[in-house]
């Protein structure tokens, strides 16, 4: 009998420690809910343990092959370039093995239906019947990114969202990195006419970024008490995020990958973006891995995320 691959979950990384811990936990049940897998997480940054220390662990149980699944919501420039360049690395470090790389996780009609639930718990109070999710407008808020892409990704998602839910409308907005941010967003839904405001933030895990958008939701919220707004919850680790991290697992072992790269600058010049087209990735350094003295310029390639 063929054994089949390990799962590795490669998170963001965060400065927050109970963000870090839930990432932690969950690849801890994952691996509990798949015994007849090994199953291994480390992240690109900020958090430890970081990737590389991940597949160590991984070889050193007798790992040869393995399927790397990005926990991340949105293809940017970690799902693209830094998670493909270090695993490239780690592959120079541990001759002998091999992998396949799954793709991001959203916008999935299972992710879909948690940040439904996450605003009807936000709302549990006030809306009881289907109908009165006509008064509800709801922000979308990302994480943001320099990359064109990954932004249209949320737009995507709150445009999903949307469909045949019954809201009065899903409009987005970005903690970082993009236009609108929080304060804008909300500003943009009071003058389309909202009088009833759910923030939901786009995020799987607890962590500063979370925190930051429910703080300038509760500063927005203050300074404008004729709008009634509240905070959701983020994604956390749901029956269907398990699901859809082992969806992703079986799709990258079974060789379908279906990766997104129409929009993709590194592949397509965009307005504003033409000189990323073609450029070489890089392995994003963890500050916690061995050997790390900032030589940014040895193991890279082409753009490397799968069709």
């Amino acid at each position: 009998m063929t054994t089949p691959p390990a799962l590795l979950i490669a998170g963001h990384g965060t400065r927050d420690e109970a963000g870090a811990e839930a990432f932690r936990d969950f690849v801890r049940e994952l691996g509990r809910r798949h015994p007849e897998l090994p199953v291994a997480g480390g992240f690109i940054e900020l958090s430890p343990p970081p990737l590389g220390d991940a597949v160590t662990e991984l070889v050193e149980r007798g790992v040869k092959r393995f399927a790397a699944v990005p926990l991340m919501l949105v293809s940017a420039g970690h799902a693209k370039g830094d998670i493909p360049a270090a695993l490239a690395r780690e592959r120079e470090r541990h001759p002998g093995i091999s992998y396949t790389y799954g793709r991001p996780l959203g916008p999935h009609p299972s992710l879909l239906r948690v940040l439904e639930r996450r605003l009807d718990e936000a709302l549990a109070s006030t809306v009881r019947t289907p109908s009165d999710r006509a008064d509800v407008t709801v922000l979308l808020v990302g994480r943001g990114s320099t990359d064109p892409d990954a932004n249209a990704e949320v737009l995507k998602a709150a445009r999903l969202l949307w469909e045949g839910r019954g809201y009065a409308g899903v409009e987005t907005a970005f903690v970082s990195l993009a236009a609108p941010d929080v304060p804008s967003g909300l500003d943009r839904c009071m003058k389309l006419g909202a009088r009833r405001i759910v923030v939901l933030p786009y995020f799987l895990f607890t962590g500063i970024l979370p925190d930051r958008v429910r703080q300038q939701t509760q500063g927005w919220a203050e300074a404008h008490p004729e709008v009634e707004v509240v905070s959701a919850d983020v994604i956390g680790p749901a029956e269907e995020l398990l699901d859809l991290v082992m969806e992703r697992y079986r799709e990258a072992v079974a060789g379908d990958i279906r990766m997104n790269c129409d929009s993709c600058v590194y592949r397509i010049a965009l307005p504003g973006f033409e000189d990323k087209v073609g450029i070489p990735q890089q392995p994003h350094f963890h500050p916690d891995d061995d050997g790390h003295h900032h030589s940014h310029g040895h193991h890279h390639g082409s753009h490397a995320h799968s069709h």
